[in-house]
């Protein structure tokens, strides 16, 4: 789901509540706080030395002490709206971070609507090879490269 995506949905359904659900089916408690909203830029080399970026939102999630605290979808889009200054592209992907036990990031798979709630349903982010052509792996393409260079590692395979 990308930013845009989720603002259109906090808007049209602004007086829902806004819960998380886990890739696994649990859900991160009704009392979360929205501590951090952030644009986060990544520059990399992959392994077969192409650099490469990628930009994202990240919506970091924390739950308190404070178990009658609730957070509803027009808040949660108002406070999108005061982060547009650091997220002026709405085309980002929006991710999830939360902790239970680990740090875990998220990507948002879809949404459900219930009667009372608005659910993110989130999905486990994955790694993966980028220059799969290196390895002798199927191809894929998600991330574009900002720069030809010869690859690290040679024909052979991958660092």
């Amino acid at each position: 789901m990308n930013l845009s995506e989720l603002k259109s949905l906090l808007t049209e359904h602004s007086a829902s509540h806004f819960r998380i659900r886990l890739p696994d089916g649990a859900a991160v408690p009704v009392s979360f706080h929205v501590t951090e909203i952030g644009r986060l830029h990544k520059t990399f080399l992959d392994c077969g030395g192409k650099l490469r970026e990628s930009t994202t939102c990240q919506l970091q999630v924390w739950v308190g002490e404070d178990y009658n605290h609730r957070i509803e979808t027009g808040k949660m889009a108002a406070i999108l709206e005061k982060a547009k200054s650091i997220l002026p592209d709405d085309s980002v992907p929006v991710e999830i971070e939360y902790e239970d036990r680990v740090i875990s990031q998220y990507t948002i798979r879809e949404f459900e609507k219930l009667e009372d709630a608005i659910v993110l349903v989130l999905a486990n982010k994955h790694t993966e090879c980028l220059a799969p052509e290196l390895c002798g792996l199927p191809s894929i393409d998600r991330l574009p490269s900002i720069g030809g260079s010869a690859p690290c590692c040679g024909p052979t395979g991958c660092c």
